[in-house]
């Protein structure tokens, strides 16, 4: 059982940073692979980044090579997404995912969900 709560969306100019945040609660004490997807308004939901268990590898959209990464802190149960660079085309509902058993790549299916944190970028 876990519970995933992202934070850190808000409202910044095209060219800005913000930091995305997501914290795992519940039956964490093993550390699982962990990433991002986004969500813009009438769009389906696509990957942004992922990172495994330990931190070692990361995989990225190549919307956002570059300009976003992502890291993870195991003691704090706790993933990071630090976007530079922003873009209109990036405004979206950001979600944390969580799987159990496989990467958090592009396609996969995620055991676990985020409730989203809404990024609104303006040109």
């Amino acid at each position: 059982q876990v519970q995933l709560v992202e934070s850190g969306g808000g409202l910044v100019q095209a060219g800005g940073s913000l930091r995305l945040s997501c914290a795992a609660s519940g039956r964490t004490f093993i550390t699982y692979a962990m990433g991002w997807f986004r969500q813009a308004p009438g769009k389906e939901r696509e990957f942004v980044a992922g990172i495994s268990r330990s931190g070692g590898s990361a995989n990225y959209a190549d919307s956002v090579k570059g300009r976003f990464t992502i890291s993870r802190d195991n003691g704090k149960n706790t993933v990071y997404l630090q976007m530079n660079s922003l873009k209109p085309e990036d405004t979206a509902v950001y979600y944390c995912a969580l799987n159990s058993n496989q990467a958090v790549v592009a396609g996969a299916r995620v055991d676990y969900w985020g409730q989203g944190t809404k990024v609104t970028v303006s040109s």
